[in-house]
């Protein structure tokens, strides 16, 4: 997984509330357990019309936030059912930060496990950086050390993360680089182990 200390990148404004999973990443694109390729499937129906078309008022499609990393959205962002296609479509797409007033509990979960940094923060401080997205400069500051948004304006707005899930992000740590962070104690136990119960390591 990759680090996530600093993002100097595009803001793009989606004031949607109640954005589920499945508007994230439609149920035809879960086909696969593979994490590359999902971008064409984000926000599929959103994107595109009947015909596969780009919708050309939806905002991932307009030339100015080509190359989008964070995404300003409404209330409750992922909701809906577990996928965790959700956050993999998001980081194919580009995009390493959510910035909402709030997100579903699983999906904010695994969000932190694939390295996509979800920030929750009050609505109003949404709206004001939505409305600093659709200005004239979209580029936004995350620096996840500090645990400050700073928009254009400069006036940085902190945000606040459980400090576990953050090390895990400055470090790039998911779920199995977290448990390698171990290996030695692990090899020096099954040692260990192999010594005083020799029968457990037996073949059959």
């Amino acid at each position: 997984m990759d680090k996530f200390t600093r993002l100097d990148g595009k803001a793009a404004p989606l004031p949607v509330a109640n954005i589920d999973t499945d508007q994230i990443i439609p149920k035809q694109f879960l086909k696969t357990v593979e994490r590359e390729g999902l971008a064409k499937g984000l926000f599929y129906d959103l994107r595109f019309d009947e015909a596969g078309n780009p919708k050309p008022d939806f905002v991932l499609n307009q030339p100015a936030y080509a190359g989008a990393q964070v995404l300003i959205a409404g209330d409750n962002f992922g909701c809906g059912s577990s996928r965790e296609h959700a956050p993999w479509a998001l980081l194919d797409f580009g995009l390493r930060c959510v910035i909402a007033p709030s997100f579903a509990d699983i999906f904010y979960n695994n969000c932190f496990e694939n390295g996509l940094l979800p920030i929750a923060l009050p609505e109003e401080a949404v709206r004001a950086l939505m409305a600093q997205a659709l200005g004239g400069n979209h580029v936004f500051s995350i620096d996840l050390e500090a645990q400050t948004v700073t928009p254009p304006s400069g006036e940085p707005v902190r945000f606040e993360i459980d400090p576990g899930r953050k090390e895990k992000l400055l470090k790039g740590l998911d779920a199995i680089g977290e448990t390698l962070q171990h290996e030695t104690d692990i090899s020096r136990y099954e040692h260990k182990r192999s010594l005083s119960a020799p029968w457990l390591e037996a073949r059959t």
